[in-house]
């Protein structure tokens, strides 16, 4: 998306704001300035682990080594808050959601996932029965899983108080696969292989089940050196705070290498 933190706050500047056609007749976007200036002042709790995938040794490592350059600089760290939402519930809700967005453009995917909630066990809470049942659920379910997602973004209102950002673990950039049925396709972790569309849900969820900022920057590469970002999510409204912090650690730690023979 961009070379440098500088980038997306550029870019940020040039295309946020309202439809000049629509809201833009009696609206404009005011962007509250970073929270934070400085490394040392940034309250930054740390996600080590999602609960529904795990996290891959190479990734762990290098946002452990992260940290370590954050308590050194100053800023307060925690690996854990009282406060944080429940992630897998916030990415059930995030995937739920998304399906039936999709599913209301897509009378094939509309089709398929009719399919396949029908077939569906009762006591199914997969990823993938969460997906097939999203697609087709009712007014009415989707009613009660936005306001599930109202009282989602509460919570993290709640924790933004106390925390400036949230650091998660990626994956590493994982390799193209055109695989026609998405269902079939796979990500190894450490040796293990998990569901390609999980993954691709699960880690975003942590931001996109609420709507909330988030950044990602460059903290190392995997140990077949491939790039490995973190994730950096803020308050609601509050990108600039999120490309900041991407800034003031890329001079921490340097930012973006171009990987070989890159054109």
């Amino acid at each position: 998306m961009a070379r440098s933190a500088a980038d997306l706050a550029l870019a940020l500047d040039i295309l946020a704001g309202p439809n000049e056609e629509t809201d833009g007749i009696a609206y404009r976007l005011a962007l509250p300035p970073p929270r934070q200036e400085d490394l040392k002042r940034f309250r930054v709790l740390v996600i080590e682990a999602h609960p529904l995938i795990p996290t891959g040794a190479a990734v762990g490592a290098a946002l452990e080594r992260l940290v370590d350059r954050l308590d050194k600089a100053g800023a307060k760290t925690a690996r854990a808050s009282p406060l944080l939402p429940d992630l897998a519930e916030a990415t059930r809700i995030c995937t739920a959601l998304l399906s039936a967005f999709v599913a209301a453009y897509s009378p094939d995917y509309y089709a398929q996932g009719r399919a396949a909630a029908g077939a569906l066990a009762t006591g199914d809470n997969s990823l993938r029965a969460w997906r097939a049942r999203g697609a087709v659920m009712s007014h009415r379910d989707w009613i009660a899983t936005d306001r599930a997602r109202a009282q989602l973004r509460k919570q993290w209102r709640d924790l933004f108080r106390e925390w400036d950002v949230v650091l998660c673990p990626p994956t590493p950039a994982i390799p193209h696969d055109h695989t026609p049925d998405r269902e079939a396709r796979r990500i190894d972790i450490d040796g293990v292989s998990y569901s390609y569309r999980d993954t691709l849900q699960v880690l975003p969820s942590v931001a996109t089940a609420a709507g909330l900022p988030a950044t990602v920057a460059p903290i190392g590469r995997s140990y077949g050196g491939l790039p490995i970002g973190v994730q950096i999510v803020g308050p609601y409204l509050e990108d600039r705070t999120t490309i900041r912090f991407a800034e003031l650690i890329e001079r921490e730690i340097g930012g973006f290498v171009a990987p070989p023979d890159f054109r």
